[in-house]
Order: structure tokens, then C-alpha cells, then sequence
């Protein structure tokens, strides 16, 4: 999944409308954000093997700390903690929580099967989409135009510059009873 985890971020206002988006949009890319890391130290692997799915050349061989269903979870408490101890708004960092764990849930519905369920696990799981690009786009930009969709009826432009910097947003604010959220 690629701008899947964008829509889960953008998506994700309606339900924590006080969160920054900047938390909500870091959630679900938290996996990818630390896997370069991992690699960089040695940690995980990855080739490129042309054809490996149709839609992408990488070969996932081992990223257990960074994509395996256990650390994610990890991830999710430690992000979405510090969020909360950071901010003290509950309903944000449950939703930021949920974020990261969105991330190995896409994943898991694109991958073949390479995401672990635990570092030390081999029992790996991933359904495929990769394997049919067209497919893949649909479900992706679908995602994604749901979720802006989603996100311009939940925020409020405050000035004229994020009224014309988001071209779908109401010029008049006519979303959620034109409350403003930070």
C-alpha cells in the first residue's frame, strides 16, 4: 500500500478532530518511516527483484521490527502514548495508535506473503493485490478520494489561504456545523 496509509491518515480527522494532522498522516506511515532506519543498521533486508509482483520490484526478504504484526502493535502503544503524553487528548492517541496498526493491515491486503506476524515467527501473511496493478490503483485511489472526501467535510479552512492551499474545501466552511479544530 502506498497512499492507502495517506487516506487512513487523512481519514482518520473525523475521528480525532482535535489531532494535528501532521500525528494523524505520521501513524500510518510510522512502519515505512522506520524500516529505512532498520535497514541502514542492518536489521532488515530488502532486494530489488523485478517481478517479485507485478506492481512493485522490491522483495521484502526480512523487516520483522519494523513490519511484523507484534512490533506494529509496539509501535502503535509507543507512538500513540507519547502522543497522548504529549497532548493529554485520549480519543487522538487512540486513533494514532490505530493508525500504525492500519499500516501493517494494508500491507498485509497488498504484500504477498511477507509480513510476519513476530520478529522471530516464520508464519507470514500477505494476500497479494500487488500482484494485479490495476486492482491495486483502484483500491488505492478509491481509498484515497474517500478519505479527502472524508477530510474536507471535517475541517474548517481558518483563512483564505487554506481555502484555496485545499481546493475541495467548502469556500464557506459548510462541513460538521462550521466548527473550527486545531
Amino acid at each position: 500500500m502506498f497512499i492507502g496509509h495517506f487516506a487512513v491518515g487523512l481519514a482518520s480527522k473525523t475521528a480525532a478532530p482535535r489531532a494535528s494532522l501532521g500525528w494523524l498522516m505520521t501513524a500510518p506511515l510510522l512502519l515505512d518511516l522506520l524500516w529505512p532506519v532498520f535497514l541502514l543498521l542492518g536489521l532488515e533486508r530488502v532486494r530489488i527483484a523485478p517481478g517479485d509482483t507485478a506492481f512493485t520490484p522490491l522483495a521484502f526478504d526480512s523487516y520483522p521490527w519494523s513490519h511484523s504484526l507484534l512490533m506494529s502493535v509496539i509501535w502503535a502503544l509507543l507512538f500513540g502514548g507519547g502522543y497522548f503524553l504529549a497532548t493529554r487528548y485520549a480519543r487522538g492517541a487512540v486513533v494514532i495508535a490505530l493508525g500504525v496498526v492500519s499500516h501493517w493491515v494494508m500491507d498485509a491486503i497488498t504484500h504477498r506473503p511477507d509480513l510476519p506476524l513476530a520478529p522471530w515467527s516464520s508464519t507470514m501473511v500477505g494476500y497479494g493485490l500487488w500482484n494485479s496493478p490495476r486492482a491495486t490503483l483502484l483500491v488505492e485511489l478509491g481509498l484515497f478520494a474517500a478519505a479527502v472526501w472524508m477530510y474536507s467535510r471535517t475541517t474548517v479552512s481558518r483563512d483564505r489561504t487554506g481555502r484555496f492551499a485545499f481546493a475541495c474545501q467548502p469556500l464557506h466552511g459548510t462541513s460538521i456545523a462550521n466548527r473550527r479544530f486545531r
